[in-house]
């Protein structure tokens, strides 16, 4: 009895069958296959996925005073006219002179490879007082700060969390560090001047030899105490302060010592992180506060170990922990990414955008997701109008694809709807998409199409040759889906699809390989 009692209650492999009349089966590791249809990816080795990791119903993003609310706010707008007036002149005063100040210390300089100058430095001391002055019209009149930052040579690089466009301005008047940035800042009127002044690495997001070339920057000033420190905040992001995403690794990579710098902005009535909220919207509340609050905190330094061949990720990781532990929040899987798909979501005026984030970095570490795929797939989940919910309904799903009446869509679509409500989220659009693409057999299968469709070996494919093969295999007759899949393929509408643009359209819409390689049955 007692042996019984510790006997296993699932096999050693993990892998376990349910089969209720015929409903379905798990092996163990996340794939979910149903016997209720047949799965037109099985030729890629692409099992339908369930999404076990139930979807975060923590928002990083959101801003949670986006408006005024309340008698108390309206008394506080109204006495703070004249008072956001004089802060509104001392800011266009401070900007002015501190551009001008700039723009003087920069004048001649043309070696921006090397460090400033230590003069130039000196000029700068008027932007960064001006800096200050602005923190002071924004209604930070005094800033607490706990602990102290270290010397540069013993701790190179800083990182941050992200939560206000204050947050730097604050970080320049004190530190005035080299800094990383998108490479759209530089053209940002008195901004753009003022970071070429700090010696910004720019780096392209969509690029990954820029990243790469980013991370290079990184290595190379932080290594010379010729430059300043370097500054990042390895969030790649603002988040409301309520949370800590995922870090990019850029920090870490080049293994100096890191000093973490956490910041906070306590408040009762007005939350300050530039969530979902425009930024003269969020400038325009900060003028109408008495007085509004910030607390910077430099941390302990974390050392990397390379005695315990630390991985990079285990760096980044380890310094997440500090922060988060000392911010007393929850560390999430989202990432820069998922503010730009809620963005994405918000400038097309669609309904719950927080929908829409897919925590990022998780599904990144499962598919190797750039930012461009995820943006991609975003945009080819919004044309199939999804509801006020972010599901898109299975008439629209099939609508979209020209295949309403097509027994080959109600497949395409049973292999995104794991949970069989007719309807699939953009989480479920994406790693599905994303699982497809990954299989090792995909490419090749690819290949194999466009030689099917292409029989007399003519290096493309007409529309002829690509509505013959599709009604001898599995379509049939429906006529608007040939037309409809063509232009998938030819979105130049210039011609005969060339393999490389039939291989580009494939990798962009995985989910097409499936009409290459469906049963006819």
């Amino acid at each position: 009895m007692a042996s019984d009692l510790r006997a296993r209650l699932l096999p050693e492999n993990g892998e376990v069958v349910i089969d209720v009349e015929g409903r379905a089966e798990t092996n163990g590791v996340g794939e979910y296959h149903t016997r209720s249809f047949s799965n037109p990816f099985d030729f890629v080795g692409a099992a339908p996925l369930v999404d076990l990791r139930l979807p975060s119903t923590i928002d990083p993003f959101r801003n949670h005073t986006p408006g005024f609310g309340g008698v108390y706010e309206w008394i506080k707008m109204v006495v703070c006219v004249p008072i956001a007036i004089l802060r509104l002149v001392l800011f266009g005063i401070s900007i002015s002179i501190g551009f001008l100040a700039t723009k003087l210390a920069l004048e001649g300089w043309k070696d921006r490879q090397n460090p400033m100058p230590k003069w130039r430095c000196r000029l700068m001391w008027v932007t960064r007082f001006c800096s200050r002055c602005i923190l002071f019209s924004f209604g930070y009149h005094w800033i607490k700060r706990i602990g102290k930052p270290a010397s540069r040579d013993i701790a190179p690089i800083v990182v941050s969390n992200h939560i206000s466009y204050i947050d730097p301005i604050f970080f320049f008047y004190e530190l005035f560090p080299t800094i990383v940035a998108s490479e759209s800042h530089d053209s940002l009127p008195f901004v753009g001047t003022i970071i070429r002044a700090m010696q910004v690495i720019y780096v392209d997001r969509f690029s990954a030899p820029s990243r790469r070339q980013a991370v290079n920057e990184i290595k190379r000033k932080a290594s010379c105490n010729g430059f300043p420190r370097v500054l990042l905040f390895p969030e790649g992001t603002t988040t409301n302060g309520r949370a800590l995403i995922s870090f990019q690794l850029g920090a870490f990579i080049p293994g100096f010592p890191v000093q973490p710098v956490i910041v906070r902005y306590p408040h009762v009535h007005f939350d300050q992180s530039w969530g979902n909220i425009s930024l003269a919207k969020l400038m325009f509340r900060m003028f109408l506060q008495f007085h509004n609050f910030m607390e910077v905190e430099y941390l302990p330094i974390v050392l990397p170990q390379e005695k315990k061949h630390e991985t990079v990720a285990q760096f980044a990781q380890r310094t997440s922990y500090a922060m988060a532990s000392a911010l007393n929040v929850v560390q999430t899987s989202h990432s820069y990414v998922d503010g730009m798909l809620l963005t994405r979501a918000s400038e097309l005026m669609k309904e719950n955008c927080s929908n829409y984030m897919v925590e990022m970095a998780w599904a990144d570490n499962l598919f190797q997701i750039s930012t461009s795929d995820a943006m991609e797939f975003l945009d080819q989940f919004l044309a199939m109008d999804p509801d006020s919910n972010g599901c898109v309904q299975k008439h629209d799903f099939l609508i979209c694809l020209g295949l309403e009446k097509s027994p080959l869509g109600e497949k395409i679509f049973s292999y995104f709807d794991v949970e069989k409500k007719n309807s699939i989220t953009f989480r479920q659009f994406l790693l599905g998409s994303a699982n497809i693409r990954k299989q090792p057999l995909f490419h090749e299968v690819c290949n194999t199409a466009f030689s099917k469709c292409d029989y007399e070996e003519t290096g493309f494919i007409s529309a002829e040759q690509l509505t013959h093969f599709l009604r001898s295999s599995c379509l049939g007759t429906i006529e608007q889906t040939f037309a409809r899949l063509l232009n998938f393929f030819d979105i130049d509408n210039d011609g005969p699809v060339t393999r490389a643009k039939f291989m580009e359209g494939l990798w962009k819409y995985p989910i097409l390989v499936a009409f290459f390689t469906c049963d006819p049955n």
